[in-house]
């Protein structure tokens, strides 16, 4: 079966009056449009996973946020677009592409995250420790180099494995890169349940990595059981903390909300 990505569909808008002299497109039309219609982003997302790939200069890093900037115009919860920040974004990135010691830790990214997450009164299970968060890399880098980076799944920047910092042995190190790390805090911030599986995972010592490395190696039939555990789900609990975000700006205001934000960029990326 063929797959179509949701970001196809969604480009394709609202549905249009037919034409009543003539025949409805029949489903493999309809495919065939979305493919069409998805080609310029996936093509976009091909170049600029490469950028991500080949970065041996700070140019070829300011090459690589310039071009995932540009795909994120106008998206309100991307203030490090703005020029300044933009450059320190690049700088943290090439440091981290070329030179694993100056990676950002893990450490780092979970002590900003739980700093924002109490500073936005969101629930003590939004608080996250570093097992967890390196779970939930983990998951998402084998997705994306195993599944997700396939035209039938969805290329897109949102699914581009070139991003993630590796060890020696292929899965994530324990550092980030730059724009690896924001892409991390924005998939907390908006698909928390993601953090709850990892989090269950973990419980259970259990990686997505190990996971499929066995089904590649033993293709026998995989319990639910274990299909459950490694994949992505959502529950009845908390599954995005942007509602809290948006109470604290009510509470507060846009300008407190924007400090905290600039105060936390700059613990994410200090200056050298």
């Amino acid at each position: 079966m063929i797959v179509i990505p949701l970001v196809a569909v969604l480009l394709l808008g609202a549905p249009q009056q037919a034409d009543p002299s003539q025949p409805p497109p029949t489903p493999q039309q309809r495919i065939q449009q979305a493919k069409q219609k998805y080609e310029p982003m996936r093509q976009r997302a091909i170049y600029i996973n490469d950028l991500a790939g080949t970065i041996h200069s700070e140019a070829d890093a300011r090459a690589y946020v310039d071009a995932v900037a540009s795909e994120l115009t106008g998206n309100r919860h991307v203030s490090w677009t703005t020029r300044g920040i933009r450059h320190r974004v690049a700088h943290a990135e090439y440091q981290a592409a070329t030179d694993s010691s100056r990676q950002i830790p893990e450490e780092r990214i979970v002590d900003v995250w739980n700093e924002y997450v109490r500073e936005i009164d969101a629930p003590a299970e939004t608080l996250v420790t570093v097992a967890e968060l390196h779970n939930l890399r983990d998951a998402m880098y084998t997705l994306a180099s195993k599944r997700a980076w396939k035209p039938e799944f969805g290329q897109s920047i949102w699914t581009m494995p070139n991003i993630y910092a590796l060890a020696a042995d292929g899965k994530v190190a324990s550092g980030c890169r730059a724009l690896e790390a924001l892409k991390i805090i924005h998939d907390m911030h908006d698909l928390f349940g993601n953090v709850r599986s990892a989090r269950e995972r973990d419980q259970k010592g259990v990686l997505v990595s190990d996971l499929i490395k066995k089904r590649e190696e033993n293709p026998a039939p995989v319990s639910k059981a274990a299909l459950t555990v490694s994949g992505f789900r959502a529950s009845s609990a908390v599954n995005s903390v942007e509602p809290f975000a948006y109470r604290y700006q009510a509470e507060h205001g846009e300008r407190a909300y924007q400090q905290l934000l600039r105060r936390l960029f700059a613990e994410l990326f200090p200056p050298d």
